[in-house]
């Protein structure tokens, strides 16, 4: 009696542990069951924006899931970020981010989170920074630049979107610690205040990433491209030279573009959206895309996306201490 009394338990919980395991493995199968929501730390209209949507319509064809995209720019890409860390980590909502968030890792130094609350699901793509001048600089190249600057005997003066971003770092760790030329940095409200000072020759430099709007002035004539921090030459801009080849070599800083979930979200969960955002990348008409507005697709496991965050990590932070950088 008490043998069937103990059979019939065992036979019991066995019957719960499998209803359990078949219920999480249709759970994981199920993802996603509903709407996947983007946010993207920068406002609408920047990079970040613009891969968010080309990923959105991916995903949304290849989930069959409704995936949108909501904007919430601030503080350097920390409101978005900081938004998606408290978020539950079910793989609905994720963070579409820059640079932004690899730099702040050292640059700031009080943080409501850090790069361990996240797990990296994609780099979709990257663009060099660049240093931009006037049609009316003398200069052609970066080299000329250099030596034109040291022969005037005063601070040049080099403008970019605000300051701690991407672009006034990698320009200021160049002018400062590898041109070793004196500098003045004047932030501005945005890249497209930045650009018109550029345009107007009031600043002697415009530091940016190439992609979007600086490759177009430079295709079309309007400002001169000096250099990129790029192993090669952008097909965007094929005339504009590496800084290796205006005699600085070894040194590349580029703006990216990613996708990240809360760091405790399921890895297949992950996985899933990695699948499916290489496979959006990888089209014909995304590529196409990103390379006309001077970005290059990137491609890559989740493990090796996060490889690069945390390589990214250790270059930036590199250079905010050389420069003794910091924001309380």
């Amino acid at each position: 009696m008490l043998n069937r009394c103990y059979v019939r338990s065992i036979i019991a919980v066995m019957a719960v542990m499998m209803l359990v395991f078949a219920q999480g493995r249709a759970n994981a199968q199920a993802y996603p069951a509903s709407k996947i929501t983007l946010i993207v730390a920068f406002a609408p209209g920047g990079v970040a924006d613009t891969l968010a949507r080309l990923l959105a319509q991916g995903l949304t064809e290849r989930l069959h899931q409704s995936v949108v995209v909501e904007n919430r720019g601030g503080a350097g890409g920390n409101i978005g970020a900081a938004a998606v860390v408290r978020a539950a980590p079910d793989g609905y909502t994720l963070l579409v981010t820059t640079t932004a968030l690899a730099i702040n890792e050292t640059l700031h130094e009080t943080k409501q989170f850090s790069i361990a609350d996240f797990k990296t699901v994609a780099i979709g793509a990257s663009s060099p920074e660049s240093l931009i001048t006037s049609t009316d600089n003398p200069a052609a190249t970066l080299a000329d630049f250099v030596k034109q600057a040291k022969a005037q005997g005063k601070p040049i003066t080099f403008g970019s979107a605000g300051v701690g971003s991407g672009s006034h770092i990698e320009a200021e760790y160049f002018l400062k610690v590898l041109a070793k030329i004196p500098a003045t940095h004047i932030p501005f409200q945005g890249g497209a205040p930045a650009m018109n000072a550029a345009l107007g020759n009031q600043i002697d430099l415009f530091a940016t990433t190439l992609g979007g709007a600086a490759a177009a002035q430079i295709a079309a004539g309007k400002l001169k491209g000096l250099g990129i921090a790029a192993d090669k030459r952008a097909a965007v801009v094929p005339n504009v030279p590496t800084y290796a080849e205006s005699g600085f070599p070894g040194f590349t800083a580029a703006s990216w573009v990613g996708v990240f979930a809360p760091a405790k979200t399921d890895a297949q969960t992950v996985a899933t959206l990695n699948a499916a955002i290489n496979d959006t990348i990888k089209t014909p008409e995304v590529q196409a895309r990103l390379t006309a507005i001077g970005f290059d697709p990137i491609l890559g496991s989740p493990a090796e996306a996060d490889a690069m965050v945390k390589a990214e990590v250790e270059k930036w932070g590199a250079m905010v201490k050389a420069l003794n950088l910091s924001v309380k």
